[in-house]
C-alpha cells in the first residue's frame, strides 16, 4: 500500500502583500496534486496548515475544492488534520476543513481521531499548543494503545518536536513520542526531515512553498519543496522524496561596494535569465557609501526585473560595529 504525505500548503498566504505570491501558493499546490495523481497512490495524508489562517479567503477555499474534486475523480481519498494556522483555539470551534467533509475530505479531529484503510490504521491529533502538552501526550498514549491492534499504523500530527525546533518553541519532546507506529506523518516544521524512529519512519515533508525567506536554505537546496510517497509493504516504510519546481526563485546576493558596478551587473544577468521575476535579498557591504544613493541605483537598474526587492546595507562603519 502506497500513500502520499504532504503538509503546510498555507493556501491563501499573500507573502509581503503580493497577489503574485498568493497565486504562486495555489499553483504549487495544484502541481503537487497533479503529481500525486500521477503517482497513483492509494490515499493522501495532509498534516496541517492546509490554509494560512482559520478564515481562508474564497480563493483559498476554491483552490482546495478543485484539488479535492480532482482526487475524488481519481478515487484517491485524502485525510487531513488541522494545524496551528488553520485552527481556532477555542473549545468547540471548527476548522475550515469541515466545509469539505461532505465532498470527501476525511478530517482527523477530536470527535473522529481514527480511520482505517484496509489493514492500516490512520489516526491523529489536531494541533495542540505547548500550554496543553500534557493533553497532547495523553492523546498520543491513547492512540498508541490502539495502534498495537493493527498490522500497520500511521500517526498524523501537526506539532513541533524539540529536535527540529528553535529552543523553547516546541510542543513535545522526541522522547515523549510513542514508538510503536510504522509511520509518523508530521507537519509544522517547514524543512524536510526524514528519520528512523521507533519501529518506523518519522517525516516532516516540509512546506510546499517558501513561506519565509529563511526557508531558502541548505535544506531547501538539498531536498527542495514537495511531498513524499510512502510504501508500507516493507518491514520499515520506504520513503520517496518528490520535488516540485517552484514558480519563482528566491535569490540572495552580496555585492562588495568596492566592485559595485560589476556586482550589480552580475546580479542583473542572473535575474534576467530566470523565467519569472524572482524575490531578491541583496546586501551591499564594505566601503564608504550613502545607503539612499545606492538604493536608488539598485532600484533603477534591476527594480523592474524582480517581484520583490529586500536590500540591506553594511558599509565599513556598520561592519566594524558588528565586529565589536
Amino acid at each position: 500500500m502506497r500513500f502520499a504525505h504532504l503538509s503546510d500548503s498555507h493556501l491563501g498566504s499573500r507573502q509581503f502583500g503580493l497577489l503574485e505570491r498568493e497565486t504562486d501558493f495555489y499553483d504549487v499546490f495544484a502541481k503537487n496534486i497533479d503529481k500525486i495523481i500521477e503517482k497513483d497512490v492509494d490515499f493522501v495524508i495532509h498534516s496541517g496548515d492546509l490554509f494560512d489562517n482559520n478564515r481562508p479567503s474564497t480563493e483559498a477555499l476554491l483552490a482546495f475544492q478543485k484539488a479535492l474534486l480532482r482526487l475524488n475523480e481519481a478515487k484517491i481519498p485524502i485525510y487531513a488534520v488541522a494545524g496551528n494556522h488553520d485552527s481556532i483555539l477555542r473549545k468547540g470551534a471548527l476548522p475550515p476543513q469541515v466545509l469539505f467533509k461532505d465532498i470527501g475530505l476525511k478530517l482527523i479531529s477530536d470527535n473522529n481521531p481514527i480511520y482505517t484503510e484496509g489493514p492500516v490504521l490512520i489516526c491523529g491529533v489536531r494541533y495542540v499548543p505547548s500550554s496543553q502538552s500534557r493533553a497532547l501526550k495523553s492523546a498520543y498514549d491513547q492512540l498508541s494503545k490502539i495502534a498495537d491492534k493493527y498490522l500497520k499504523s500511521i500517526l498524523v500530527s501537526h506539532q513541533g518536536i524539540d529536535k527540529w525546533m528553535h529552543e523553547d518553541t516546541h510542543e513535545i519532546e522526541l522522547s515523549q513520542m510513542p514508538k510503536n507506529f510504522d509511520y509518523y506523518a508530521m507537519g509544522h516544521v517547514h524543512n524536510y526531515v526524514e528519520e528512523d524512529f521507533g519501529k518506523g519512519k518519522l517525516v516532516y515533508p516540509g512546506s510546499m512553498e517558501i513561506w519565509r525567506t529563511s526557508e531558502s536554505n541548505e535544506n531547501f537546496r538539498e531536498f527542495g519543496k514537495g511531498f513524499v510517497v510512502v510504501d508500507l509493504s516493507y518491514d520499515k516504510p520506504q520513503v520517496e522524496r518528490v520535488k516540485i519546481d517552484l514558480p519563482r526563485e528566491f535569490v540572495r546576493a552580496v555585492i562588495d561596494y568596492n566592485k559595485f558596478d560589476e556586482g550589480l551587473r552580475d546580479v542583473k544577468e542572473k535575474i534576467q535569465s530566470l523565467d519569472n521575476k524572482p524575490m531578491l535579498d541583496l546586501t551591499v557591504a564594505g566601503g564608504d557609501f550613502d545607503s539612499a544613493d545606492v538604493y536608488e541605483t539598485i532600484k533603477e537598474t534591476i527594480g523592474g526585473n524582480v517581484l520583490n526587492l529586500r536590500p540591506s546595507f553594511k558599509p565599513d562603519k556598520v561592519l566594524e560595529e558588528e565586529r565589536i
